[in-house]
């Protein structure tokens, strides 16, 4: 006899640059777009990554996604042993949807010689729907009188 326990992901949507509505447990997926802050804008207007008028790729941005569980904390990640987000721009904006297009506004996370190495994303729900993303600020008044680069 065999018993599965736990919550089943009902989400079969895997692009973040498409709508989808969820559930308790369901996994949802979010991108995380990094480029120049000026690469997120089209005639002062911030748009989602998804949105072709931006050209992203044209502009060499980096493209992390990760599919979270609702109703659980997780732990994003990006392995920047092989990637630079200070040379793709050192903006980063995380995004999904297409409708609704949910957006973070663009946070810097490295200049040239500086690199922030955590944050947190808040995502806001209605009835399911992804409806907006915000950069929760800590501040860097832990970094002041530091020598190390990385924050």
């Amino acid at each position: 006899m065999s018993v599965l326990i736990g919550a089943s992901d009902n989400n079969a949507v895997y692009s973040p640059c498409s709508d989808t509505q969820i559930s308790k447990g369901d996994g949802f997926t979010i991108g995380l777009a990094i480029s120049s802050r000026e690469a997120f804008f089209l005639d002062q207007v911030q748009l989602s990554p998804c949105d072709s008028r931006l050209g992203l790729a044209a502009k060499m941005a980096q493209l992390a996604l990760f599919r979270p569980k609702v109703d659980e904390i997780s732990l994003l990640s990006i392995d920047t042993s092989k990637f630079n987000p200070s040379k793709a721009g050192g903006y980063m904006v995380g995004f999904a949807g297409s409708k609704y297009a949910a957006r973070s506004y663009p946070v810097k996370v490295a200049d040239e010689s500086n690199t922030i190495t955590a944050f947190t994303l808040v995502m806001e729900f209605q009835k399911g729907v992804l409806q907006n993303l915000f950069w929760k600020s800590f501040g860097c008044d832990m970094c002041k009188g530091g020598t190390s680069s990385v924050c």
